[in-house]
Formats: C-alpha cells, sequence, structure tokens
C-alpha cells in the first residue's frame, strides 16, 4: 500500500476551589498562573499538599471554555497544553487521513484526535493527539468504556512539550502497555517509535512500518512524503 498516495483521498486539595475563567489566568489558591501563551507549550501544574486527582481533572474540564487548554493527569500531576498552532494539526490531521482507511479496511479500530479523552488502566487520564482504540469483533469499540487498551497513541512535539511527551506520558505509557506509542518530531522530521520495554525510540526518518496485533498487513508511511505534505506550499 503507498500511504503517500492513499492521503490524496483522503490539589486542587480536597475543598479547594479551582478558578478557571476564559482568557484569565486560573487562580490556584492565590497562586496566579499564567496562559498568555504565544506558542504552544506544555505547563506542569505541581500538587499541593496533596495529588491531583481525577475528579479535580474533570472539574477543571466542565469549567473551561470550548476545548482548550488540554488538561491531562500523570501520576498525580496535572499537565496543561494550550491550543496547537496550524502546523501541529496538519500534521496530526494527515496522519488520521493516512490511518483511517487502513484501518477500517481491516476492521481494526478506530481514530480518535485530541481532545479525545483516553483514561489508561491506572487512573491516568489523557487527551493525547491521537489515539487508535481497538474494533470489537471487527465492530466500533464502545467508547463509554472506563478503561482502554490503545493500539497506538501519537503526540506532535512542540517546544514546551518535549519533556513531558518524552519522559513523562511516555513512561506512564509504557507501564500502562501501550503497545505504541509514536512521537511526531517535525523540526527533525521524523517519527520516534517507543514500545513497552524500550529504553531506547527507534528514530524513522525514511518509511514507517506498523504491524498492530490481529492485522494481516501492514501500514506503511513515507515520512518524507508526510512532512512534505504538510508544509505551507504543498498542493492540497
Amino acid at each position: 500500500m503507498s500511504v503517500c498516495e492513499a492521503g490524496n483521498d483522503l490539589d486542587a486539595t480536597g475543598n479547594r476551589r479551582v478558578v478557571i475563567e476564559s482568557r484569565r489566568a486560573p487562580i490556584v489558591d492565590r497562586a496566579e498562573l499564567s496562559f498568555a501563551f504565544r506558542a504552544e507549550q506544555i505547563v506542569s501544574m505541581p500538587a499541593i499538599r496533596h495529588r491531583w486527582s481525577i475528579n479535580d481533572v474533570e472539574r477543571l474540564i466542565d469549567a473551561r471554555d470550548g476545548l482548550t487548554p488540554r488538561y491531562e493527569l500523570v501520576d498525580g500531576e496535572l499537565l496543561v497544553t494550550a491550543a496547537p498552532t496550524h502546523r501541529h494539526q496538519r500534521l496530526i490531521f494527515r496522519l488520521a487521513l493516512l490511518l483511517y482507511p487502513y484501518l477500517t479496511r481491516h476492521k481494526l479500530g478506530e481514530v480518535f484526535l485530541g481532545p479525545g479523552e483516553l483514561k489508561l488502566v491506572n487512573g491516568d487520564r489523557y487527551e493525547p493527539d491521537l489515539f487508535v482504540i481497538p474494533a470489537i469483533e471487527g465492530r466500533r469499540p464502545t467508547i463509554a468504556d472506563a478503561l482502554i487498551e490503545p493500539l497506538l497513541v501519537c503526540e506532535s512535539l512542540s517546544p514546551g512539550s518535549a519533556r513531558h511527551d518524552r519522559i513523562t506520558k511516555r513512561r506512564s505509557f509504557q507501564r500502562n502497555g501501550v503497545a505504541d506509542y509514536w512521537i511526531i518530531d517535525g523540526d527533525a522530521r521524523a517519527f520516534e517509535v517507543w514500545r513497552p520495554g524500550d529504553e531506547r525510540p527507534a528514530i524513522v526518518d525514511d518509511r514507517l512500518i506498523w504491524h498492530p496485533r490481529d492485522a494481516e498487513e501492514t501500514f506503511e508511511l513515507d515520512v518524507p512524503c508526510f512532512f512534505a505534505s504538510v508544509e505551507d506550499d504543498a498542493p492540497l
């Protein structure tokens, strides 16, 4: 399968109160955290006396205006990410377009884009840039399931998110047994591929080959073609 061609078918603690207001910095126990971002970046919000809980994060999500900022919970730590850049969105959307026909043709699963919720076995909560939920007997998965074992999770690096994507979240994904974790490095024009137990990623800058479980055929991605397709002067 030529993927390049196919793509054209395209704590808060206890009772502490956290206030989120549109276009204003959130106030956490009188400590102001600025959200005046100039570019996509991620902010680590340390726990105050107690670790952040899933309920704390759910309250923040309910209070936010729209789909941003993105809130994720990793090992009791709250990660906050601002809105993505246009290039970031192109990379993720382009990859989703390429994955979709492969996944549906082989009835392997469904691809989702952030800020869709992903809850893993250990109770951490994520809103990855892209993730694939496996099909159940050839049918779409039940999204209401509390815990999910994704076939694939993918994040696209930005200047402020690199440390968490490569270390904080990557370690958690490995502990949770996520079969494949891809990091898109737009500057290097390469993919970092992580699997459970890996101490170093495989750096792929030519042809990315993915063989998910139960798949009879592999998914193949021409990496140079992929990055060329998202440039400002690329044909639609």
